[in-house]
């Protein structure tokens, strides 16, 4: 038998999201809505002079596991680059997907364990990532 899904650590950062605010002049936006769940991410994202992330702001419309997974990002994306965070969703999913051992090194992923036999949960978990790569591509095009 696999262990709970929703822990008191997930519920703990479900409602610890940081960044939840919307930026007023953005570099970069995105909405992702994800199709198997329902949940929504908004992101922008105000970039420094070298494309990393400065300023972050979230708007957050997710089951728990959405909300614990933005939380872990929204507490370690400041001063990522795009490629670091496509890193850190690749890992994730090949940790979620059982092709990595680990889910990665940020603080509290470790939280997210519970989720790796629920597979339908996948994609919440990961479309924050996903919000936050495809802001990132709308700033580079805005700048090219």
């Amino acid at each position: 038998m696999s262990e709970p899904l929703y822990t008191r650590d997930i519920l703990r950062l479900a409602v610890s999201i940081p960044h939840q605010q919307r930026l007023e002049d953005p570099h970069g936006s995105a909405e992702i809505r994800s199709k198997t769940c329902g949940s929504i991410v908004a992101v922008d994202v105000i970039l420094t002079n070298t494309a990393s992330l400065k300023e972050l702001g979230l708007a957050i419309n997710a089951c728990a596991l959405g909300q614990a997974s933005a939380a872990i990002l929204g507490a370690q994306a400041i001063g990522q680059s795009m490629n670091d965070i496509e890193k850190a969703r690749s890992g994730l999913a090949e940790f979620l997907n059982g092709t990595h051992p680990s889910p990665g090194d940020w603080k509290n992923i470790d939280k997210l364990i519970a989720a790796k036999d629920h597979r339908g949960r996948h994609a919440a978990i990961l479309l924050p990532y996903d919000a936050l790569i495809a802001a990132f591509a709308d700033a580079k095009r805005k700048v090219a």
